[in-house]
């Protein structure tokens, strides 16, 4: 019984906290994202302020956001632009866009 509990906490709680993560789309200065290294294999730039995850797409992009344990917060296929992503908890997180993958801290 008490696993049962624990496996139901543990399914709620991702699905709460894969609501909360919804992304935005923004007008950002071009120049947020001058401080990433260039990766010839990305398919997007990415930046972090202010507790946000900004990711800029010249074309659609599918966007993985992972806890550091690996709890899934967010999936979802951006269209071009500039989005951002409201990160509630601070801590180390893992971006994939396509198949590149990267590790960021809030």
């Amino acid at each position: 019984m008490r696993k049962l509990l624990v496996i139901l906490i543990l399914g709620l709680t991702s699905l709460l906290s894969e609501a909360a993560a919804r992304w935005e789309t923004v007008d950002a200065p071009d120049r947020m994202f001058t401080e990433m290294r260039s990766d010839p294999e990305a398919q997007a730039e990415m930046a972090v302020r202010d507790n946000f995850i900004y990711i800029a797409a010249p074309r659609p992009v599918t966007v993985k956001v992972f806890t550091i344990l690996g709890q899934l917060i967010s999936q979802t296929t951006l269209p071009a632009g500039i989005h951002r992503l409201p990160m509630s908890a601070k801590g180390i997180y893992i971006i994939k866009i396509g198949s590149s993958t990267r590790r960021v801290t809030i």
